[in-house]
């Protein structure tokens, strides 16, 4: 049931693949992926809880592999359990991962950048990795450290908030009143236009070899975001360089 990935060029740790014919980066909806059971749990947990979450994801992951073409990575905030989930979930024969925990991570920097750059180097070249839950200014950053593909179902969740997803801001229009009046299935179009648009425009770069001039661009969007990207060049500057042109 796996879908073939293809790598066609990077720009640095960043893709550009084809699944099934599809550019990546690229966004997936729920509803056209068969995502394996698992059992999902808090970030901030106990050790012995991770660990029974894990053992039950990769069972019900290598009890439905026939008929699944999607695995989740648990393992809450310990770095070796998403290793360790990662890596036995490939044995079954997947090759495409949703990182679970992905609001948590939004708001944790550092573990961000250690988990999604420790299952990059540690994942199969075939592989590939979807990032369920994301803020639009933060797509760029996350595609330059290596996600292949975002959540369309995001821009729902944001809709239900009245929360305006732009590729530089997130307006909660209770507080910012950008339209007089708007419905949530307005809004919710609204963010997936600019899901796609940021989409378009993360190709544009990497095809012109400057995803890290808008990574920088939007890394002053939030607060996380420049964090991310200050930590990120503090602590894996090899990683960055491996697959960044030198001119």
């Amino acid at each position: 049931m796996i879908r073939k990935f293809e790598i066609k060029s990077h720009d640095g740790p960043g893709r550009i693949g084809k699944i099934e014919g599809e550019l990546t980066p690229k966004l997936f909806s729920k509803k056209d992926l068969k995502i394996a059971p698992n059992e999902g749990s808090a970030y901030n947990i106990d050790r012995e809880i991770a660990e029974f979450n894990v053992k039950e994801t990769l069972r019900l992951a290598k009890e439905n592999v026939d008929e699944c073409d999607i695995a989740v990575i648990q393992g809450s905030k310990y770095l070796d359990l998403r290793v360790k989930c990662l890596k036995e979930l490939e044995e079954i024969g997947y090759n495409g991962f949703i990182i679970a925990n992905a609001d948590s991570l939004l708001t944790n920097p550092r573990d961000l950048v250690e988990l999604v750059v420790n299952l990059k180097k540690q994942a199969k070249k075939t592989s590939y990795f979807i990032f369920p839950f994301t803020e639009v200014s933060f797509m760029p950053i996350l595609t330059y450290m290596g996600i292949d593909g975002f959540m369309v179902d995001s821009a729902n969740y944001y809709s239900h908030l009245n929360v305006l997803q732009t590729p530089t801001k997130a307006y909660d229009l209770n507080a910012y009143p950008i339209y007089d009046e708007i419905s949530q299935e307005e809004l919710e179009k609204k963010n997936i236009e600019y899901m796609e648009f940021t989409i378009r425009e993360i190709h544009a770069h990497m095809k012109n070899r400057s995803l890290r001039n808008l990574v920088e661009e939007r890394s002053g969007t939030t607060p996380q975001n420049i964090s991310t990207l200050k930590i990120l060049d503090r602590t894996q500057m090899d990683y960055l360089l491996e697959y960044t042109q030198l001119f």
